[in-house]
């Protein structure tokens, strides 16, 4: 059972591990879980969709293929950190950034985060759930712009 309140959340029919690896499955936000060294261990469909490539070919490879070449260094930066420390500055408000496809081309994503940890509370690794943005980016860029320019033909 899911929830932060499970008093009030009745078992159904269905095991609620069953439950959550098939919504986990077939959501179209993509779910990605990688371990402490950063090898993708969980690709769902809508990683598939949004990175294009398959379960298959992600299944333990680095983050890399996911991480634009110029966000590399402070990625992995950060990703050890959070891995020694157990910390992380990304709290509830999802994180905006870029994301790399298969093809090369870059989307825009937002995400949010959760530590998965041993009974001894060490870091295992880090589950992500990442939306792709891109059209709603692309028309706020289109409209700042917008907005520049007829503030400078005001100006004029």
């Amino acid at each position: 059972i899911f929830g932060p309140n499970r008093s009030n959340v009745r078992k159904g029919t269905m095991d609620s591990n069953e439950t959550a690896a098939r919504i986990v499955a077939g959501t179209q936000d993509a779910v990605i879980y990688a371990d402490r060294d950063g090898a993708i261990q969980l690709w769902n469909v809508g990683a598939e969709r949004i990175f294009g490539w398959s379960a298959e070919e992600a299944a333990g490879e680095s983050l890399d293929i996911i991480v634009p070449e110029k966000h590399r260094k402070p990625h992995w930066r950060g990703w050890y950190r959070v891995m020694d420390t157990g910390l992380t500055r990304y709290g509830a408000d999802p994180l905006a950034v870029p994301g790399l496809r298969k093809d090369g081309s870059i989307v825009s994503l937002e995400f949010s985060i959760t530590m998965l940890k041993d009974a001894e509370g060490r870091i295992e690794g880090i589950a992500a759930i990442l939306r792709d943005v891109s059209k709603r980016w692309n028309r706020e860029r289109a409209l700042k712009k917008r907005v520049e320019e007829l503030e400078a033909a005001q100006q004029a």
